[in-house]
């Protein structure tokens, strides 16, 4: 069964619960274990590149929104060091988050070949 992030049921998710006061932002934001199925589906259906962001996804779901906008940031092209990228990419290792890792320091190598690094 697909639950809220709060582990709500989303049927339970009405506009009468909104207008309630019941709703609250966990019982809006997707859970992880929704996103790893989705990721599972779209890799059935011969989408690897959009199961990898469902995955990514996942993984960001533990994170402040604050932090998902810094990394944002971070990754556009000119602002940011291949060093600072590495070092964001070892933060979210730390955190937990090899796949947002990986791909952080795919990015830093790319950026520095390609002259995109600040």
């Amino acid at each position: 069964m697909t639950t809220a992030f709060s582990g709500r049921d989303p049927a339970s998710v009405t506009l009468d619960a909104v207008r309630d006061g019941d709703v609250g932002p966990a019982d809006i934001r997707i859970h992880p274990d929704t996103l790893r199925a989705q990721a599972a589906v779209a890799r059935e259906h011969g989408n690897p590149q959009l199961a990898a962001n469902f995955e990514r996804a996942a993984e960001l779901t533990a994170f402040d929104e604050s932090d998902i906008l810094a990394l944002y940031e971070l990754l556009r092209p000119g602002r940011a060091t291949g060093d600072q990228l590495r070092a964001k990419a070892d933060e979210l290792e730390a955190r937990e988050a090899p796949i947002c890792a990986a791909f952080v320091r795919e990015a830093a190598a790319v950026y520095e070949r390609t002259g995109l690094t600040a």
